[in-house]
């Protein structure tokens, strides 16, 4: 039996291919193991974020691939084909963090009744959210569409949550708006939605391409949508927190210089439109850093106890979710030639935002 896996040279994500390893017998698995088929999963430009720093933030540890090549993470989900641990069953539906692949073989650990960790010795050096697996098997909320809003949105909702809560514990440093580039992805509509409907007295001003300009606003959650080319129409008097999925360097050199001192804080959080240079100057205002979601589940799970982030996370979710039968068209892809076009044109800026790929090989 074959496992069939989608891997990208590390050094030049445009390249890509298909190859074909062995997968072991049923009878051939260590103790408590898993053999997994990987039924689907979502990709969307949080993806090539993922290949951007797969080596900083050790993305190409999880699903180890030939020298020089890499296998990036994506959220789906999978089938237990073959089961080694007692509490497993054959059949059962998984939630979580697979490769582009067919299969996966899990060493199952901590095995609870909503979840499960891989222990793979080789997954152990990243954040711990990434090895935890869902057991969803009959629940309506991860079957048909919805399943595919929860591989699509989910991830990136959690991050839109944490990057919500962090500029609000913050009280927003002291900002009065909070303005997001890449206004169109799904990482920046859910963080828009949340300040939106719970921030009261903070507008929310949407940065986008021309192009895109007639999406942002048809969401109905920024209070501005204004275009790369006039972000210096903007008044540079105003206190402004800048929320970065784009990872522009150039934009956000701009946005600094136009409001100095008034850039109260400058996150850096996606890298959609990946044009940010190795060496950049130092700006005035807020210095851009860095927002790195486990550091804030971790303290959020301390201060809020067993169960907190997930109550409070699940309250935000079910606010977001009926919002996107609106906003989204999912289209499903199989096979390898699909995986590929769909990789090449994320990477590529060649999917409209609507847009919402569920894949499979």
């Amino acid at each position: 039996m074959k496992s069939t896996d989608f891997i990208v040279a590390r050094d030049d994500l445009q390249q890509c291919k298909v190859i074909e390893t062995e997968l072991p017998d049923a009878a051939a698995l260590p103790n408590d193991a898993l053999l997994v088929r990987v039924t689907s999963f979502a990709f969307t430009a949080n993806n090539i974020t993922y290949a951007v720093l797969g080596d900083a933030l050790k993305y190409w540890q999880l699903f180890p691939a030939p020298e020089g090549f890499g296998n990036v993470p994506v959220w789906g989900f999978g089938e237990v084909v073959a089961s080694r641990h007692p509490d497993v069953a054959t059949g059962e539906r998984l939630f979580g963090y697979f490769p582009m692949a067919t299969h996966l073989v899990i060493e199952a650990a901590d095995v609870g009744k909503r979840w499960l960790r891989d222990a793979a010795a080789h997954r152990q050096d990243v954040a711990p959210v990434y090895n935890i697996y869902t057991r969803v098997s009959g629940d309506p909320a991860f079957a048909g569409r919805q399943g595919d809003y929860q591989a699509l949105l989910r991830p990136l909702f959690m991050l839109s949550f944490l990057v919500d809560d962090y500029l609000a514990e913050n009280e927003f440093f002291g900002a009065r708006s909070v303005l997001l580039s890449s206004a169109s992805s799904k990482t920046a509509f859910g963080l828009a939605h949340l300040l939106h409907t719970q921030r009261q007295g903070v507008k929310v001003i949407g940065l986008t391409s021309a192009s895109n300009v007639e999406f942002v606003k048809s969401l109905g959650c920024y209070d501005e949508v204004v275009t790369y080319d006039r972000v210096t129409s903007l008044p540079p008097d105003s206190p402004v927190a800048y929320v970065d999925m784009a990872g522009s360097s150039a934009l956000r050199e701009t946005l600094h210089r136009h409001f100095g001192d008034q850039m109260k804080y400058s996150g850096r959080v996606g890298l959609t439109h990946r044009s940010s240079a190795p060496d950049e100057p130092a700006l005035p205002g807020a210095r851009p850093a860095w927002f790195f979601a486990p550091d804030q589940i971790r303290k959020r799970a301390r201060e809020w106890g067993p169960g907190g982030v997930d109550a409070r996370f699940g309250a935000a979710w079910s606010g977001f979710a009926p919002m996107l039968d609106r906003w989204l068209t999912v289209t499903e892809g199989r096979g390898r030639e699909a995986v590929k076009q769909v990789y090449l044109d994320t990477l590529n800026g060649r999917v409209a935002p609507e847009q919402g790929h569920i894949l499979s090989l």
